[in-house]
């Protein structure tokens, strides 16, 4: 996308949102554009998805702008700017032009694009209010520390495997060391960049948190002894980061309550650091290390000798694990396995689940031939799909109609249990990096057996899961008057069907996963 057509989406996003005087924050992850809006009535949802580089929205803790890989990283920026202009140039009206209601629905049958959205949208509001409890919220806080990194650690992944094929065709031998300093460099150090997000998330000093994490990564350590053994210099990796940079942000809240003004710039910093870091180093680094030694040991194990059904359980269980808020506990366990391995082995099986949800969209589109909306929904977000980014088809089209949904998840169960099987014969297939998912996964693929087997590995897994998931929707996806109802045109005016009567249809006081 050209600088202008970047330019021209953040602006055609901007009074969809409410203006610059409605936005209070502007991020952004892998394909996400992620906004603080001061006063939600004000976003124009329907708009917001009729945008052509609009892929979905979500709202969660943030109000997120789905536009894909790459996309988003471009127009952020624009978006930005755009706010800071809008800021500076006109003040906040007292009075905002209130929001048209939204026509009451006429309960069509077939539900259309729009209404199906809608009940997506309804669905992900009552999950988010059950998903704002306190472990789930400290959860997307550790998210948080993470989400900054993926851009790196997919640079360095690809470089890494880049390097990787010149070794082993023995091609440009005298570039190889410099590519293998400039793809290990960023991993070295990960634990610095984990312990400053970690601070500068919960409320500290980023630096101290930083400062903190990096007594890790010194090679002095080894000369350090912990519980009868002596250190290593990373031991603990991200983990050790990550509780130490906790640490280190409660002490130094507690001096700046507790230590005078006139002191603060001197003993603060000081005490922060010596304290957290004898902790760090007499505690943490042992326990973090020997607890990142488990997760590698049990990930290896359960994979060696119960592959398939543990793909199958991950597989099919990575869907609603999203809708619960629970798949960000596995972020850090990715993390710890790349710093292990080299790769992760799960992020692989997981992205079977997108695999069965394209299966199921394809299906869909294949049932509905009278329903033109819905059809025109699936393929504006298919290629989206195919590339991993999975929510314009979750919430647009399989969780609102039910049924798809259950029938994707048991796609991804079929996808990650051959994936898994694999594992189990001795091909582990795995990731260099985290975040891409579907076809952007395969420059980052890496396994302990040749690259051609496992790119093929992970190829027949997509393909099983597209098949398993599109062959579940086909048969099992609709009951028959669902079915008849979804393709039958929408009755004239006054011949008014209730919602309720659908019985595959989503209702907002009902979750989608009956069968």
């Amino acid at each position: 996308m050209s600088d202008e057509k970047n330019r021209a989406t953040a602006a055609a996003i901007l009074p969809l949102v409410g203006g610059a005087a409605n936005i209070t924050s502007v991020t952004h992850c892998m394909t996400r554009l992620r906004l603080g809006v001061a006063d939600r009535s004000l976003v124009q949802d329907d708009a917001l998805k009729a945008l052509p580089a609009v892929l979905g929205v979500v709202e969660d803790d943030t109000y997120q702008i789905v536009l894909g890989p790459g996309t988003v990283a471009r127009v952020t920026p624009e978006f930005a700017a755009l706010v800071d202009a809008g800021r500076d140039a006109a003040p906040v009206p007292e009075d905002p032009p209130a929001t048209p209601p939204a026509p009451a629905p006429a309960a069509p049958a077939p539900p259309t694009a729009e209404e199906l959205a809608a009940q997506g949208a309804a669905l992900k509001a009552r999950q988010k209010a059950r998903n704002a409890t306190p472990v789930k919220l400290f959860l997307r806080r550790i998210a948080n520390i993470f989400v900054p990194l993926i851009p790196a650690l997919i640079g360095c992944g690809i470089i890494a495997g880049l390097n990787g094929l010149l070794t082993n065709f023995g091609v440009l031998p005298a570039l190889v060391p410099a590519l293998a300093a400039i793809a290990s460099g960023f991993l070295s150090l990960i634990a610095v960049f984990v312990g400053h997000n970690t601070a500068k998330e919960f409320g500290g000093t980023p630096v101290l948190g930083g400062a903190v994490a990096a007594i890790i990564m010194y090679a002095g350590v080894a000369k350090v002894t912990a519980f009868g053994h002596q250190l290593a210099p990373g031991q603990g990796g991200v983990l050790g980061a990550l509780g130490a940079a906790l640490l280190a942000v409660q002490i130094e809240k507690w001096c700046r309550r507790h230590v005078p003004e006139a002191l603060d710039v001197l003993v603060t910093p000081t005490v922060t650091v010596l304290v957290s870091g004898l902790v760090t180093l007499f505690g943490l680094m042992f326990v973090a290390g020997e607890i990142a030694t488990a997760i590698g040991t049990c990930a290896t194990w359960l994979l060696a000798h119960g592959g398939a059904a543990a793909g199958f359980l991950l597989g099919g269980l990575f869907l609603p694990l999203v809708m619960l808020g629970l798949h960000q506990a596995l972020i850090p366990l990715h993390t710890t396995l790349i710093e292990q391995q080299g790769y992760t082995v799960l992020l692989p099986i997981l992205a079977m689940a997108g695999a069965g949800q394209v299966g199921a969209a394809l299906a869909v589109y294949v049932r509905l031939p009278g329903n033109r909306s819905i059809r025109t929904t699936i393929r504006s977000a298919l290629p989206a799909g195919f590339l991993g980014v999975g929510e314009p088809l979750i919430y647009g089209v399989s969780l609102p109609l039910g049924r798809p949904f259950v029938t994707a998840c048991v796609g991804g169960a079929f996808g990650g249990g051959f994936v898994g099987l694999f594992n189990q014969l001795g091909t582990a297939v795995g990731s260099t990096a985290i975040g891409p998912s579907g076809w952007a996964l395969f420059p980052l693929l890496k396994g302990n057996q040749s690259l051609g087997a496992t790119l093929l590995v992970y190829a027949l897994g997509l393909l099983i899961g597209y098949a398993a998931g599109f062959l579940a929707t086909y048969f099992f996806g609709f009951g028959k008057q669902a079915r008849t109802e979804l393709n039958t045109a929408p009755p004239p005016p006054g011949a008014d069907a209730p919602a309720a009567s659908r019985p595959d249809a989503a209702r907002p006081d009902q979750q989608p996963t009956t069968v």
